[in-house]
């Protein structure tokens, strides 16, 4: 997993709220081998016609916002079903910070496992930054996450909190396995010494028998 301190990238404005999983993701793609990459599935049944052509109307879809690769949301971002997949189409499009107010429980837990970093702002300046993603012509915007800082258009930078654990994940690109075998040496003294306190624990219990002397 690649670490994440800070980006400067374009930022994708969506104003709907609540927008789940499944409009993040359908669910028929969920089948699709993720070897094959998801990024054409992100947000597919309103990026695109029925006829498979690209909805203008989308604002993904605009020229400015093609190379997003932060986006900044609406309440409730990523509610509905627990689908890893969300994250993943989002990843494989490029996106490596969500901004919004608020977010799925489990949408977010599954993007810091992915490196993905959800930002929580108050309402109103998601919706400022919104409103100047859409009035700019270079629609950039700065997540730092050592500082934790989020820096819009105007230059303007807001603060956000993130607990200690999941910036240290995402700092280092490790998910909770590989920050477990960072102690692997002393998970390893700790069951060899458990081992032979109890060593009555361990013993090959006989066939019919007891391990009772």
């Amino acid at each position: 997993m690649e670490p994440f301190t800070r980006l400067t990238a374009v930022a994708l404005p969506i104003d709907q709220a609540n927008i789940n999983t499944d409009q993040i993701f359908p669910a028929r793609f969920l089948k699709k081998p993720r070897a094959q990459g998801y990024a054409a599935y992100l947000f597919h049944d309103i990026r695109f016609n029925r006829d498979g052509t690209e909805d203008p109307a989308f604002v993904l879809n605009e020229p400015r916002y093609r190379k997003a690769r932060i986006l900044v949301a609406n309440s409730n971002f990523g509610c509905g079903s627990s689908r890893e997949g969300a994250v993943y189409t989002l990843q494989d499009f490029g996106f490596r910070a969500l901004i919004a107010p608020s977010f799925g429980d489990i949408f977010a837990a599954n993007c810091v496992k992915n490196g993905v970093v959800p930002v929580v702002l108050p309402q109103t300046v998601a919706a400022e930054l919104r409103h100047q993603l859409r009035m700019s012509d270079d629609p950039m915007v700065t997540v730092d996450l050592v500082q934790q800082e989020v820096a819009g258009p105007d230059g303007r930078r807001y603060e956000f909190a993130i607990e200690p654990f999941p910036k240290h994940c995402l700092l280092n690109g490790i998910d909770e396995i590989e920050f477990t075998l960072q102690h692997e040496a002393n998970i390893a003294a700790f069951e060899q010494g458990y081992r032979a306190d109890f060593e009555w624990l361990f013993r090959s219990r006989p066939e019919g028998g007891s391990t009772d002397s």
